[in-house]
């Protein structure tokens, strides 16, 4: 009885708290028609009105963070293709993993350049008829054939809003724009098991804790035949990549689009996959 009654309570604070935060989002984008000064009209990721952070930004204490951390990860382990569900649990949760993966950057000389010019990667920034034109095999090329065959598109990655650094939530948004390409290299569709793939790789190789949560409680939704494939073959080779490529968020991928993607796994230090995953329309198999 005393278990139920906390839980009870802990699920009326967080409701409370969504609550909370979806009103504070509406202000501040109500806010957004002041912001005159962007450092970059590529991203709009840091103006005047916003105190020296980013547009949509909701400041939230380390309470509040643990508490949106629990209710969208039973959100999203209860329903797993509720992305903004995943997309608060890796905000909440990402801190330590987001700085690593920021100072990789930095020492980069690629992934600096990218933390300076700040670029995006959505529609309005591809030159799709361009990438049309490329050979097959070429990375932008079958970056299109990706979005094609599994009929996602790269606007559909959520903005961020609760990293309380505004380089810190750039990581994050480039992370989420990059996961896509991943899968391109890859060579994994987006149905279960290609998820649980790439999200293996990405445990190994960001340390996101939404990863890593992502990568034990994703082979639970597989089938048997499925979760063997998983766990001779493509597990194995997507952690073993993920720890020794280099770091997939250094890589300034909009000037590699003519790039074969044969040459950009050699750069990056990855294996083709062994096996070929068919993209399916069924997001359970």
């Amino acid at each position: 009885m005393r278990v139920s009654v906390h839980i009870s309570t802990m699920w009326l604070y967080a409701g409370r708290l969504f609550q909370w935060l979806n009103q504070r989002q509406y202000v501040l984008s109500s806010k957004a028609v002041c912001a005159h000064q962007v450092h970059s009209s590529r991203t709009g990721f840091t103006n005047s009105c916003y105190n020296g952070l980013y547009p949509g930004h909701i400041h939230t204490t380390p309470i509040q963070k643990a508490v949106l951390a629990v209710g969208s990860g039973v959100a999203a382990l209860h329903d797993p293709h509720r992305h903004d569900m995943v997309a608060v649990l890796g905000e909440a949760t990402g801190h330590l993993a987001l700085i690593n993966l920021r100072d990789k950057m930095r020492n980069d000389p690629e992934g600096y350049t990218i933390l300076k010019e700040r670029p995006r990667i959505r529609l309005s920034t591809l030159d799709l008829s361009e990438m049309a034109s490329l050979p097959d095999g070429s990375f932008g090329r079958e970056y299109l054939r990706f979005l094609e065959d599994n009929d996602v598109t790269p606007d559909s990655r959520a903005d961020v809003r609760f990293v309380d650094d505004e380089e810190l939530a750039y990581v994050m948004q480039r992370y989420r724009e990059v996961h896509d390409l991943l899968h391109t290299l890859l060579g994994m569709p987006t149905n279960m098991l290609g998820e649980v793939a790439v999200k293996w790789f990405e445990a190994a190789q960001t340390g996101l804790p939404m990863c890593a949560l992502g990568a034990v409680l994703g082979p639970l939704r597989l089938s048997t035949s499925r979760l063997k494939l998983l766990f001779t073959s493509l597990g194995p080779w997507a952690l073993r990549n993920g720890h020794r490529a280099r770091c997939v968020l250094s890589i300034f991928y909009e000037r590699r689009w003519a790039q074969s993607i044969e040459d950009l796994r050699q750069e990056l230090n990855i294996e083709p996959p062994p096996v070929i995953v068919r993209a399916t329309k069924k997001r359970n198999t």
